[in-house]
């Protein structure tokens, strides 16, 4: 058979795909994953307008099976299938996307979350195997036809058997080498592991045979006489879904409750603690996102060190494409954990990082107004609660005064408070504004390094016996953000 060429693109090219796009190896389950849901949706969206067609949404999945002895991985879908030509078209062109091609042949169509858009996601295959076959029937044809190829070299179409519709694409993973253990792609937690860390909001169930070894019932035990019976083992197979499919951040407010709420977070991001406050919230329009975000109620052990790490989760359509993405949080609100996603976001070829930050800009500014307002409703309705958290994350929020040589004083005013000679509690400014007496021109306050130390001062004596409440300075930041605030 005859090998055939990549019409546009030489082995240089897709060396680099293969080797310079992608930051992490196993991005290529993501990416398969993806095509397959793209393939299903394709044949439900055509069903949607044929009832003749006896489509239902429930019987739809995606597949996959390892084969440790083989050295395969592969991935199956029984979604809408490719001709030969189609083969030809999308997969012997590189960075051809037949989804993009769907979408906007589609664009009446409501709904239509097609993930893959610029057709090089199937090529991340390479990363991890020395082969990749394709087998693929398409929807209400006898034929089907396998692509297959070894990377730059070319690929070979033939005609093949194939029993039901859909696609099927075989990994024949590499062998290990001193950096990289490609084995790990033949384990099934760690495939169960990536999926859930990637995929796990794909619409459609992903699912897995995992084999376990137990103990056959009746050995291992006594008999009548108290001889001890030789224990048996037996290898049981069992198929799980491995994605839960439907993001608590998509669900309404109405459908969650507070313990869902709390048991995500707690998951999620390995606290043992509930959450202090939870903001949930949806915008559309211009730019459309859902954000679910998280204010912790203690500082993590790391929170204030060089290895921590702002950032929220950032998906597209259910499909992670950053773990922590730095630019939708302001550091003095870094404290906060959560999730955002959104389907208007411009990502370059790799889905691993913005074309573009416009869109992201504006769901920053949105995001950063609710989480003042959330914490405002605390500290005025829940004055407790707001005090354990300013304990905990109040010096963050001086330092974005500090940072920003002022700039931020205007979102930050009202968060950041002082400890009060008169209440005997932190304030606020305006809090203390309000209650200076008609002839006081001027903010008293006094710093020192403990409340107890500054309270006795000859001055502090002074005043408070003239009645005038002074502000106890404590931190070593206290008195550029009081000056900040007071400009």
């Amino acid at each position: 058979m005859a090998k055939k060429q990549f019409k546009a693109e030489s082995k240089k090219l897709l060396d680099m795909m293969i080797n310079s796009i992608y930051t992490h190896k196993e991005i290529f389950l993501r990416e398969l994953i993806s095509n397959a849901s793209d393939a299903i949706d394709k044949l439900y969206y055509q069903g949607l307008s044929d009832d003749k067609m006896g489509l239902a949404r429930e019987d739809f999945f995606i597949r996959i099976d390892l084969d440790h002895d083989a050295r395969t991985l592969t991935i199956s879908d029984n979604g809408i299938g490719m001709t030969d030509k189609e083969l030809e078209s999308n997969l012997g062109t590189i960075a051809r996307s037949g989804s993009l091609d769907f979408k906007e042949n589609n664009e009446a169509k409501e709904n239509i979350d097609i993930i893959g858009q610029f057709g090089v996601g199937f090529y991340s295959a390479f990363m991890v195997s020395d082969k990749v076959v394709v087998t693929s029937r398409p929807f209400g044809e006898d034929k089907a036809w396998r692509w297959t190829s070894e990377g730059a070299d070319g690929y070979t179409i033939e005609e093949c058997d194939k029993p039901d519709r859909g696609t099927e694409i075989v990994l024949y993973i590499k062998q290990d080498t001193e950096d990289d253990k490609y084995e790990d792609y033949l384990n099934q937690y760690t495939i169960a592991g990536l999926v859930r860390k990637y995929s796990d909001y794909i619409s459609y169930p992903i699912k897995m045979d995992f084999e376990t070894t137990r103990m056959k019932a009746g050995t291992g035990i006594e008999d009548e006489n108290g001889n001890q019976i030789e224990p048996e083992y037996e290898t049981i197979t069992e198929t799980r879904t491995l994605n839960s499919m439907v993001p608590i951040w998509r669900k309404n407010k109405s459908e969650i409750t507070d313990d869902e709420y709390n048991h995500y977070y707690k998951e999620r991001f390995f606290d043992f603690k509930d959450p202090a406050a939870v903001i949930h919230t949806k915008a559309e329009g211009q730019i459309s996102y859902d954000a679910l975000l998280y204010i912790p109620q203690k500082a993590s052990f790391d929170y204030y060190t060089r290895e921590y790490e702002k950032g929220l989760s950032l998906y597209t359509n259910g499909v992670l494409i950053m773990d922590k993405c730095a630019d939708l949080l302001p550091d003095y609100f870094s404290f906060v954990k959560g999730v955002v996603d959104s389907a208007d976001l411009s990502l370059n070829i790799s889905r691993e990082m913005l074309q573009h930050d416009r869109q992201l800009k504006a769901i920053a500014q949105r995001l950063e107004k609710k989480i003042k307002s959330e914490l405002l409703n605390m500290q005025k309705n829940d004055r407790d609660k707001y005090l354990e958290f300013y304990k905990n994350f109040g010096l963050q929020l001086k330092y974005g005064l500090y940072d920003s040589y002022g700039a931020n004083a205007e979102t930050l005013k009202d968060l950041v408070m002082f400890h009060s000679s008169s209440e005997d509690a932190l304030v606020t400014l305006e809090e203390y504004v309000s209650r200076m007496k008609e002839d006081q021109k001027y903010i008293f306050f006094a710093s020192g390094e403990s409340l107890d130390k500054i309270d006795k001062l000859p001055q502090t004596e002074l005043l408070k016996d003239k009645g005038y409440e002074i502000l106890y300075l404590t931190d070593n930041i206290d008195e550029f953000a009081l000056q900040v605030l007071h400009a």
